[in-house]
Order: C-alpha cells, then sequence, then structure tokens
C-alpha cells in the first residue's frame, strides 16, 4: 500500500507539470495591455430627474468580499512561466504514465492478495496460555494468539507393515542343495575345531531344526529365512558363539522378532536399515545385553541392532555379505588363529569364547 501511495503521489506531479506546461503561452512576449473603456459622463439632463443625496448614498458602491487585499491577492492572473521543453515535456509524460501503471498493478495485486488471502485465513485460532517457565525468553501465564497445535497423530511415524504379517499358512520350501552343501562344508569345519579345541562348545551345539518348525517361524513372522541360514539351523538348531554373541533356536528367532517388533513398530522416513529395527530384519543371536546379530531377509547380508537405537551392516567393522559368509569367516578364524574384524575366537577352559580386539 505505501508503494501505491508513493506512485500515486509521482503519477500527480507529473500530470500538473504537464498540464501547466501546456496552459503556458508559446512564447515569453507578454499579451498586449487592454485599453480602458470610456465611461460616458453624467447625462446634463436625467430624464427622470435628478438623484438626491439619500439616493446616491444607497446605490453607492461597496466594496466586496472579493476587493479585499488578502483574496484578490489570489485572483490576480500569474505571470506566465516559459512552457516546459520538448525533452522535459517527453521525460514527464514517461514517468507519469510509468506512475500509473505502477498505481494499477499495486491495486490489481492488492485486490488479487485480498481475493487469495482472505483476512480469515482459514486456520484455526485459539487463544492459549502460555505455562511452561524456565528460560529468559518465556513468558509465563500470559495468553496468545496463534494457531492450534496439530494432534500428535499427524507427526506419528506410519506402522511397520513388515510387524504386521497376517494369517499366512506355513509352508514347508527346502533350501538350495547347492546352498546346503557349502553350508555344511563350513560347519564340518567348525565342528571339527570345537571337538578338538573346545568339546564343551561342542557338546552345546543344537540338534536339526524340523523343517516344519521353520515353516511355522516364516508363516507367522511373514518373512522368508534365507536358504544358508534355513539351512545352518536343520543342522544345528543353535548353539554356537558368534562374535560375542549366542546363536538362537528357531523359536527364540521368532520370539526375538516379536519381542523387537512390539518395542519398535514404526517406520521412519528414509532407508528401514538406518532404524533401530525393522521388521524385515531376522534376529539369529544375541549377546544378553540387547545387541543383536540380523540378517536383512531383502538383501541377506549381516548386521547389528543395539541398544542404544542403532543399526549398522558392519558387524565387528567389517562387511559380511550373508550369513553363509559369516560361517566361513569364522571357520577361518578358527583354524588359521586370525579374527572375524575386531572380534578374535579363541578356547577357554574347553569353551569357545570371543575377544574383543
Amino acid at each position: 500500500m505505501w508503494l501505491a501511495l508513493l506512485a500515486a503521489v509521482v503519477a500527480a506531479v507529473g500530470i500538473a507539470l504537464l498540464a501547466r506546461s501546456r496552459r503556458a503561452e508559446p512564447s515569453g512576449v507578454p499579451a498586449p495591455p487592454e485599453e480602458e473603456p470610456v465611461v460616458a459622463a453624467w447625462p446634463p439632463a436625467p430624464i427622470l430627474g435628478t438623484p438626491t443625496a439619500e439616493d446616491l448614498r444607497r446605490y453607492a458602491h461597496r466594496p466586496s468580499v472579493l476587493d479585499r487585499p488578502a483574496v484578490s491577492r489570489f485572483l490576480e492572473p500569474r505571470e506566465s512561466r516559459p512552457p516546459l521543453d520538448r525533452a522535459t515535456r517527453r521525460l514527464v509524460i514517461r514517468w507519469g504514465v510509468a506512475a500509473l501503471v505502477l498505481v494499477v498493478l499495486a491495486g490489481g495485486t492488492h485486490l488479487l492478495e485480498s481475493a487469495v488471502f482472505p483476512g480469515d485465513d482459514g486456520v484455526a485460532r485459539t487463544m492459549t496460555t502460555d505455562v511452561s517457565c524456565g528460560g529468559p525468553d518465556v513468558r509465563c501465564g500470559v495468553e496468545t494468539e496463534g494457531p492450534v497445535p496439530a494432534p500428535d497423530e499427524v507427526h506419528t511415524p506410519p506402522p511397520d507393515a513388515d510387524c504386521r504379517p497376517g494369517n499366512a499358512a506355513p509352508r514347508v520350501r527346502r533350501p538350495d542343495p547347492k546352498v546346503t552343501r557349502a553350508v555344511n562344508r563350513q560347519w564340518r569345519r567348525i565342528e571339527a575345531w570345537l571337538k578338538a579345541n573346545a568339546p564343551r562348545s561342542h557338546r552345546r551345539l543344537g540338534g536339526p531344526a524340523k523343517a516344519g518348525t521353520i515353516a511355522v517361524a516364516e508363516a507367522q513372522m511373514g518373512l522368508r529365512f534365507p536358504d544358508d541360514l534355513k539351512a545352518s539351523l536343520l543342522r544345528h538348531n543353535g548353539g554356537l558363539a558368534l562374535l560375542g554373541h549366542w546363536a538362537y533356536d528357531t523359536r527364540a528367532i521368532r520370539d526375538t522378532w516379536r519381542m523387537l517388533c512390539e518395542v519398535d513398530d514404526m517406520d521412519l522416513p528414509g532407508d528401514p536399515r538406518g532404524d533401530w529395527w525393522d521388521g524385515r530384519m531376522i534376529p539369529f543371536a544375541a549377546d544378553g545385553s540387547g545387541n543383536h546379530l540380523v540378517v536383512d531377509s531383502a538383501r541377506r547380508d549381516v548386521g547389528t541392532t543395539d541398544h542404544e537405537g542403532d543399526m549398522r551392516f558392519q558387524p565387528a567393522g567389517t562387511r559380511i555379505r550373508s550369513y553363509h559368509a559369516l560361517l566361513k569367516a569364522t571357520a577361518d578364524a578358527l583354524e588359521g588363529g586370525g579374527s572375524v574384524g575386531y572380534w578374535k575366537p579363541e578356547a577357554v577352559s574347553g569353551s569357545l569364547h570371543w575377544e574383543a580386539l
């Protein structure tokens, strides 16, 4: 509105200058003086008689309000000014037209804004009282006008669909024979080392899991176990120490998955692997402190999720691309006296222990 008012003033000044230039005479030569009218003398012989003194006093001329000096000063014609030159007149015209256009644009913008954004912008407003105290900029108990805060449900992340599997019927799926042979090859290496160096850990290895039990767990979790994890469970249903964690059996995998879904059944925006927990993960081992080893059922690689709300896919600081790769790295470390990342296996009193380097 201030912009429109300024434009209107500029336009008025330009138009006034243009009008004054046109009223000016074409030349600077003043007009010739007018000749004084000849006043006829009083008739020597009045037709109706000679007026008396009282008649002369009655009809005598009285000065009007316009004859006063203060008023007549404004009624006297002013001296004519020289007209504006062509360049100045053209400049005044252009600025006047520009000012008029600016006024029209400002007015149109104001009307459009008033139509699109009315005074009541449709946002519910209410008087709220700030009752929180404790900061230098906080006013306690002061009523302020503002928008009604949105309900908490608007900012709640969507539910994790992977934690809601439905009621699928169990279906037994045998792992690929090639995968089974590769997994059994690594297990024979691990079993031989445990039997020779950690017989107590060898005796704690679980027996084979039933294919039907695995099928029920898959149906209840709404997931499909990777073939290498399934082949490992069909040989030893848990009982092996892996990277400082204790391997679960099939039922413990399902129960832990349910527990973690109850703790965190919401999806954060972005990659599910960046959340603390996602229902597509399969927890297959735990360290007893709230930390778990998991397999991503979609990408098949091994990761960790800890009790501090972090999930990473570099367990022990190294990349493990599958459950079979974890078994192979474990067998290599046992036979060669090496380590898997920063975890080193060793036999202590007939049991397998993992020492963090």
